[in-house]
């Protein structure tokens, strides 16, 4: 049984423009699937998943009530939808009520595109809130393709931000794309938790391995940022490291089972 903690899809009517920008912002970035919800059932069936984390974004601050209503539209046996508020908007406190209400289990933050730094003290309110709701909460973390540095949620600003969340944390991409030396500084043995997604290809298996043996595998979260990349790669990397059978079950289901409470 396999979770994918870290998947994007969007409205079909949006998904292809969507993608087509996403891509070219990104370099050419190459997408494995469509864009859309259907898309992402394709890939989860040729790949073994089971269940997909469907992460959204909310790039601006009229963007998030709609953001949320798709992400409360697909939430299904399959799919269970993060939803999004926008640090600038004026009813993000509200939003966040909405989100709850929607039966949406958590929360996706993406730095570079909503432009503010994670241990910003302006986030404090909102970090009340999510805590307070008991809302999961994953940051993008570290490099984008899209953006330039210096990033927004470096790994030592993550550290600070956790000061102020009482409430699970997700910090994305092994807990700092290409960032693993302050990751493993910083982040590891703090209570939190990292998924995979985006490692292969961008992580040193050597990096992998320390982060892994200095945080913990029951802390560690399958992903593969579909539809960016493939959770069958993402496997390649997870299955070249020393785990056992156990605790490899456990990064690709048991943690985020016991996570969502499901």
């Amino acid at each position: 049984m396999t979770i994918d903690f870290h998947t994007h899809c969007f409205p079909d009517q949006l998904a292809e423009r969507a993608i087509s920008k996403l891509s070219y912002d990104a370099g050419g970035l190459k997408p494995y699937t469509d864009g859309t919800a259907e898309g992402l059932r394709k890939r989860m069936l040729e790949d073994d998943v089971q269940i997909s984390v469907v992460q959204h974004i909310a790039t601006s601050p009229h963007q998030q009530a709609s953001v949320n209503d798709f992400a409360a539209s697909i939430n299904s046996k399959d799919f269970i939808s993060f939803g999004s508020v926008h640090p600038d908007a004026e009813n993000a406190l509200e939003e966040l009520e909405r989100i709850k209400e929607l039966g949406l289990k958590g929360v996706k933050f993406h730095p570079e595109y909503q432009n503010f730094d994670v241990d910003d003290p302006k986030m404090k309110p909102i970090y009340r809130k999510l805590s307070q709701l008991g809302l999961i909460v994953l940051f993008h973390a570290g490099f984008d393709y899209g953006f330039t540095p210096p990033y927004h949620c470096m790994p030592h600003q993550m550290k600070q931000a956790l000061l102020w969340l009482d409430t699970p944390v997700v910090a994305a991409h092994w807990g700092g794309a290409n960032y693993g030396t302050e990751v493993l500084k910083h982040l590891c043995g703090l209570p939190l938790y990292f998924d995979t997604s985006f490692g292969y290809g961008l992580m040193a298996k050597k990096t992998a391995q320390e982060i892994l043996d200095q945080h913990g595998t029951e802390k560690l979260l399958f992903g593969s940022d579909g539809p960016w990349h493939r959770p069958n790669m993402e496997r390649r990397l997870l299955e070249s490291l020393t785990l056992s059978k156990t605790e490899l079950q456990d990064i690709y289901y048991n943690n985020a089972a016991k996570l969502l409470q499901i």
